[in-house]
């Protein structure tokens, strides 16, 4: 745990070691709902995100598979057998949500879960304006701010048009029940915040 919290040092908020923290008790409880092997599941939590390229790089589609194969380094230098390494491996890699994979392990449905829940919620409403911040975008499409005329949105541009393009689709992404329960109750909280935002604005 230490030697992750040393190599996310200094990373963004949205992806720091907190993000991991929260993705792991986010797993954790899920994972003792739904019966994972946590001796996959707990270590490719921690690993999930060691690599982390910047939303507006070429390379941020390869975060979860350079991820994996410097997990894979780490983890040859405990005590995994390689299965194990290749059944954490395997989590890490099919986690991403801009691949749109359905990992075919529990272990891996499980950190997609738990990772996806970071992105709701209080929390992920956070995290959503801190990377639009990063990115420098501007908060809303003045003109129309909730995607009301019909026009397609656009979260390379306007921070509030990711809640269109990911955060309100998540619930209907989750694998487990209990990440569906979970996912339901932090979507209303969003929600409560764009309704609260149209008043606002």
């Amino acid at each position: 745990m230490r030697k992750v919290m040393d190599m996310l040092e200094g990373q963004d908020p949205a992806h720091d070691f907190q993000h991991v923290m929260r993705v792991y008790k986010n797993a954790k409880l899920i994972g003792t709902q739904e019966g994972a092997i946590m001796r996959i599941l707990l270590p490719a939590v921690l690993l999930h995100d060691i690599v982390v390229y910047p939303k507006g790089s070429d390379n941020s589609v390869m975060s979860s598979d350079d991820s994996a194969d410097l997990a894979e380094k780490i983890l040859q230098t405990l005590r995994y057998s390689q299965h194990e390494i290749n059944g954490i491996s395997y989590c890490i890699r099919a986690h991403s949500f801009s691949k749109r994979l359905i990992p075919a392990s529990l272990e891996g449905r499980i950190l997609q879960d738990a990772d996806r829940l970071d992105a709701l919620g209080a929390i992920g409403i956070a995290r959503t304006f801190s990377v639009g911040g990063s990115e420098k975008r501007t908060f809303y499409n003045a003109g129309d701010p909730f995607c009301r005329s019909g026009r397609r949105p656009d979260d390379k541009q306007w921070t509030l048009d990711h809640f269109h393009t990911k955060l309100l689709q998540l619930k209907d992404l989750m694998h487990t029940r209990t990440a569906k329960r979970i996912a339901q109750q932090r979507t209303r909280f969003v929600m409560l915040f764009i309704r609260q935002l149209q008043k606002e604005i």
